[in-house]
């Protein structure tokens, strides 16, 4: 392998873990994302931390739960002081690179607190959650400024509007010329204005590209996270991936009218959203659900353009690729839509590495079925490069030995996801007061576990009931199981997690010794008890 090493970490924005064929989707075929995973490892039952963009990615980016990090909601600003996977690349001289989505909001008012410039590197770093933005894009577009560069490249090419994004990219056009909005349901499955080489995802891929190869003059390894858009809200699509799937092949909806009958609160009330109602129409998923599965496979032909790109400059050897997503997408299961709470359509994500090293040569093509959460990429990442996690900081644990075929002692036994609905209308209607907008899931791989705060707790066992139809959560017969999971959600709960500036070798090195040497003298008698202190310890 090159001396240099490099990491390609590819993230999609709301795309399910099960509309991948390697995944075992039975229409949807993406023959470039199953070479990647017969090239490493994929994780059969990797976690999220939240089931929603924001809070999700800033797990992602900390290696933090949201408990820790306080991020609880999109654009909600990560402290300006939370720490990076870009502060644990920095001392070990990788660029930690941006092409896409964060959802990351900066921190204005500890930035300004603190006297920091958000025009400054510092400030830059900060406020791009320890990213160098090579192309910041989070896709959603309002018409504010500053618009982002993709807007001024669709009008360089001829694309003009006032917002191109949306009118060119996320619209189509009626046969009067007229614009039918994207966002809207009904129009999704007509083609995109904007021509496919021109689109969101086919422009990401070529930016990522521009980067690697300006990167190549420079000596620093790089971590790049491409971070598409797509398949997110708007769901429409550029010709031909519009048309490449039709309502034959939209699957069954995993969903029974027990479920709708008679729902635990929150849940039910979460089936009122608007989204929510919508996709319980039938209509509306077989309008959808082709278009997203458009989207997927116009991402898994540019996944294919990437390796031929990588492999060409004799890349692929050196570089690290990772694949995966920030959350997944009801698409009317359970009479939901949009994400939100924890089935594991909504929390549990596709994940894929490939690991180039001899190393990992063992696992090549296998399956993980290993319990991990997103939070695990940022010490894997500081691992590939050579460094040391530091475990006060960093939450997550390696993945490096999955990838080698290494049993890590005391693997964790459960994942844990978090959700605070207060900026959701849910809150309202179900009167739950702000700080108690919550709910939290431990999934130990068979039986998860939602504690929902101010309201008994659901439970599902996934060994008898894989599709989660039915809730546990009142079962006298599943007592025990409710009373284990929530010993455990309590056990970490409590765990501490906030004392990042003191390493654990620190603390392990402190002790009566220390004390001696530092001249604190606490509970001594006389100077004969200090003097054979000092010499059991060796001090003199």
């Amino acid at each position: 392998m090159a001396a240099k090493r490099n990491i390609l970490w590819i993230m999609c924005d709301q795309l399910r873990f099960d509309y991948l064929s390697c995944y075992g989707h039975p229409h949807l075929q993406t023959p470039h994302i199953d070479a990647l995973a017969a090239r490493g490892v994929r994780f059969s039952r990797a976690y999220v931390q939240s089931p929603i963009c924001g809070p999700s990615r800033m797990s992602f980016y900390t290696g933090r739960y949201m408990r820790s990090h306080g991020a609880n909601w999109n654009n909600y600003p990560l402290r300006v002081d939370e720490p990076t996977l870009g502060d644990a690349l920095k001392p070990l001289g990788v660029r930690c690179v941006l092409v896409g989505k964060t959802h990351m909001r900066a921190d204005a008012e500890g930035m300004a607190r603190l006297g920091i410039d958000p025009a400054s590197p510092l400030g830059v770093h900060v406020a791009q959650c320890g990213f160098e933005p090579y192309e910041r894009d989070d896709g959603l577009h309002p018409d504010p400024l500053p618009r982002p560069r993709y807007d001024a490249y669709l009008r360089e090419h001829g694309f003009a509007a006032a917002n191109p994004w949306e009118h060119w990219a996320n619209s189509a056009e009626a046969p009067d010329g007229s614009l039918r909005n994207g966002w809207l349901m009904a129009n999704v499955d007509q083609p995109a204005r904007v021509p496919e080489e021109h689109s969101e995802t086919t422009y990401m891929t070529r930016r990522a590209m521009a980067f690697i190869d300006e990167a190549a003059s420079d000596a620093r390894p790089w971590c790049l996270h491409l971070s598409y858009i797509k398949p997110h809200w708007p769901y429409i699509a550029p010709a031909p991936y519009h048309a490449m799937y039709s309502a034959t092949d939209v699957l069954p909806a995993v969903r029974t009218e027990e479920e709708r009958a008679h729902p635990h609160p929150v849940y039910g009330a979460f089936m009122q959203t608007r989204a929510s109602r919508a996709f319980s129409r039938e209509e509306v998923r077989q309008r959808v659900i082709p278009a997203y599965m458009g989207l997927i496979k116009q991402i898994d032909d540019q996944i294919g353009t990437l390796a031929r790109f990588l492999a060409e400059r004799d890349l692929s050897e050196s570089t690290m690729v990772v694949f995966t997503s920030d959350h997944g997408d009801y698409l009317g299961d359970h009479w939901l839509g949009d994400k939100d709470l924890f089935h594991d359509c909504s929390a549990r994500i596709p994940l894929i590495v490939a690991d180039p090293s001899a190393d990992a040569d063992a696992t090549r093509g296998s399956v993980c079925d290993a319990l991990v959460e997103a939070i695990d990429l940022v010490p894997s990442f500081v691992s590939w490069f050579g460094g040391t996690p530091q475990p006060n900081v960093i939450e997550g644990r390696s993945l490096l030995p999955l990838l080698r075929g290494e049993s890590p002692p005391a693997w964790r036994s459960c994942v844990f996801s978090e959700y605070d609905y207060a900026m959701m209308p849910v809150r309202r209607a179900l009167g739950t007061p702000i700080d108690g907008s919550r709910l939290f899931m431990v999934f130990d791989g068979r039986w998860k576990y939602i504690h929902a705060t101010g309201f008994r707790p659901m439970l599902y066992d996934l060994h008898d009931d894989p599709a989660e139809l039915r809730d546990r959560g009142a079962d006298p017969a599943c007592a025990e199981e409710r009373a284990r999971l929530k010993e455990a959600l309590l056990e970490w709960a409590l765990r501490d997690h906030n004392r990042i500036t003191m390493p654990d070798a620190r603390i392990a090195a402190y002790g009566e010794a220390a004390q001696l040497r530092s001249g604190i003298l606490i509970g001594y008698w006389d100077e004969d008890e200090l003097l054979r202190a000092r010499a059991d310890f060796g001090l003199g």
